[in-house]
């Protein structure tokens, strides 16, 4: 599976859809279009043999269609997986609003959309990803019960940020403890790219242990706001990948580990909250394990905040979602194990688990 974005030339020698290399045998794929709102947004549900598909939207700014339809395909078909290897009742789906967050966000567009996803009948549950916010869920929520993430003060479980952070937090202790022997992260140099609210909660988390964080992002006012409050070091230079670090994590957009960066990382772990982190899965995680840098599975460690979002479907309570997050503690640790006795990549030995249970959960479904 590629990140590549396709020119209008390339997509005329193939199929658009179908042809994508994210496609990935998709279930079902929805274009929403409202004249009236501007709303411009994209459906993916990946599988649904757990369960329904769960997960965010994203409203972004894309360069053209193809890359947002890529975005959406390479998002649902990682929540499959996600929420497979996490153990939870559910399918994967994503969804992608074309526009920027800031300016052509609006309640009616957010309503509209949330005809659309009601329009699925529960095949898709939405929640909050980038570019959204947990009152944008509540909006959606006037016109559909099929989203989670919605406000405490209404009956939901809140911002997942925090827990998604945490659970990224203790994949990251995992992996210490696999390649330095020590889950102790106190001292290690620690580059977090990306300071959305997922970033920040892991800067704080960190911080706390005593690492050495320096943080880097597209908004200086960011960097400010967090220096300040955590006393992180700013990222001055223009290439983080060539940097000396202990740990890299990435929690921005997906695709940092490309043919352009892979070569240049020093760092010996790689555990962001960022999704589709590896451009090629293949081939990047294979050079990855050839390098020896341990690479925690993206869609295994942010998995918190699917988890938490889950819980306003199974009522189970805050002390529960905690319990379920730290639990990536231990499931990252085995399938790092995993991977070496096996010498797999670490990516295929997390896959292997997840498809199996999807399989094992169709044969059952069978008889």
């Amino acid at each position: 599976m590629t990140s590549e974005i396709l020119t209008s030339k390339e997509l005329k020698k193939m199929d658009p859809v179908f042809g994508q290399h994210s496609f990935d045998d998709h279930e079902q794929i929805v274009f929403c279009n409202d004249k009236d709102t501007g709303l411009k947004a994209i459906i993916g549900i990946h599988n649904t043999v757990l369960g329904p598909a769960l997960g965010g939207t994203r409203m972004w700014n894309y360069a053209n269609e193809w890359e947002a339809l890529n975005d959406v395909l390479r998002l649902s078909r990682g929540m499959t997986f996600k929420s497979a290897i996490t153990g939870l009742n559910l399918g994967g789906g994503k969804a992608v609003i074309i526009g920027d967050a800031k300016t052509q966000k609006t309640p009616e567009l957010m309503r509209r959309f949330g005809e659309f996803v009601h329009s699925l009948s529960g095949r898709y549950i939405t929640a909050e990803d980038v570019g959204m916010t947990t009152e944008d869920m509540d909006t959606v929520r006037e016109v559909t019960p099929y989203v989670t993430g919605i406000s405490e003060s209404k009956g939901g479980a809140g911002n997942p940020s925090p827990i998604t952070a945490y659970g990224v937090f203790m994949g990251m202790k995992a992996a210490a403890k696999f390649q330095y022997g020590s889950e102790i992260l106190e001292d290690k140099n620690v580059f977090v790219q990306g300071i959305g609210n997922v970033g920040e909660a892991l800067v704080e988390h960190l911080v706390n242990e005593g690492a050495n964080v320096t943080i880097a992002d597209i908004s200086q006012d960011r960097l400010e706001e967090v220096r300040s409050k955590y006393g992180a070091t700013i990222y001055g230079g223009n290439d983080i990948y060539s940097e000396a670090m202990d740990i890299y994590a990435p929690c921005a957009l997906g695709a940092t580990i490309n043919d352009d960066t892979i070569y240049k990382i020093k760092a010996k772990i790689i555990a962001g909250a960022a999704n589709n982190q590896l451009a090629e899965e293949s081939k990047h995680g294979k050079i990855l394990q050839e390098r020896g840098i341990v690479y925690a599975p993206d869609f295994l460690i942010n998995a918190g905040g699917i988890i938490n979002v889950y819980a306003e479907l199974e009522n189970y309570d805050r002390q529960e979602i905690m319990r379920k997050t730290e639990n990536i503690y231990n499931t990252t640790l085995e399938i790092l194990d995993n991977a070496k006795v096996n010498n797999l990549t670490t990516h295929n030995a997390a896959l292997n688990v997840a498809r199996e249970r999807i399989e094992t959960r169709k044969r059952e479904n069978l008889k």
